[in-house]
């Protein structure tokens, strides 16, 4: 057990070394644009599903509330947390659309769109992102694998250079706090 324990976290630890390694600068594109959308008045908006959507609503609760400072409440959202929204546009529509259309009914010009999705193929994410840019909104994705649909659409796409969900995870709110710790730092 032990072993495998080592194992797992040398994974984890080799996935961040890529990151430093590939992805500093999509990390300082998606901090740049949650600072541009926040100077501008604009919020954060956040979603995915399962892990994806705990992520995102542990990040919007990081802006919300306080990453390391004690400051003013910065606006974020994740779109993963009203139970009655969340099911009656899958009940009435489909599952497709129940980030696009919240995203319609709340989204602004000054917002910043962020989806997460471990695969990019998450259609409802893919989704929320295609409506997110016909109102003219930023958007981020968040990715692992080889990215998907989203890795193609999103203004600055992060894809995680792994294929295993646990690590992609990882990684993901790893650069979640980064981001609100860059922002903290800039807006504080």
């Amino acid at each position: 057990m032990r072993e495998k324990i080592k194992d797992l976290l040398l994974q984890s630890i080799q996935i961040k070394e890529d990151l430093i390694r590939t992805k500093l600068t999509e990390i300082v594109g998606i901090t740049e644009l949650v600072i541009s959308s926040l100077k501008k008045k604009g919020k954060v908006i956040l979603f995915g599903n399962g892990g994806s959507a705990a992520d995102s609503q542990h990040i919007a609760a990081e802006l919300v509330g306080r990453f390391k400072k004690d400051r003013y409440a910065m606006p974020a959202i994740a779109l993963t947390t009203n139970t009655s929204i969340l099911t009656s546009l899958a009940n009435d529509y489909g599952y497709e659309i129940v980030f696009s259309k919240q995203i319609e009914a709340m989204g602004e010009k000054n917002d910043i769109a962020i989806g997460i999705s471990t695969s990019g193929k998450a259609q409802n994410v893919i989704n929320g992102i295609k409506q997110a840019k016909k109102m003219n909104i930023k958007t981020v994705a968040l990715t692992g694998g080889d990215g998907g649909e989203l890795l193609k659409i999103a203004d600055v796409t992060l894809m995680v250079p792994s294929t295993i969900t646990a690590r992609i995870q990882e990684a993901h709110i790893t650069i979640g706090h980064i981001v609100c710790e860059l922002v903290e730092n800039e807006l504080c």
